[in-house]
């Protein structure tokens, strides 16, 4: 598994522009920037329940602008 990016004509600079799309494609920073450091299963709970009430707020904005 990994990524990998095959070099043609002694291109690099297209190659790691191929790479650095595949690596932002796959997420990989946001990965390793959630990974840091630890987070409680609490305060995860509670960004998703946070999350879920903003969603929520912005759908029934969009369905009473609707009307």
């Amino acid at each position: 598994e990994g990524l990998q990016v095959d070099v043609y004509n002694n291109n690099v600079d297209k190659a790691l522009r191929i790479l650095k799309k595949k690596v932002k494609d796959a997420n990989l920073f946001f990965d390793l920037k959630k990974k840091s450091y630890y987070k409680k299963k609490s305060e995860i709970k509670r960004e998703k329940k946070n999350l879920a009430k903003l969603r929520n707020k912005y759908a029934n904005q969009k369905v009473e602008k609707t009307y």
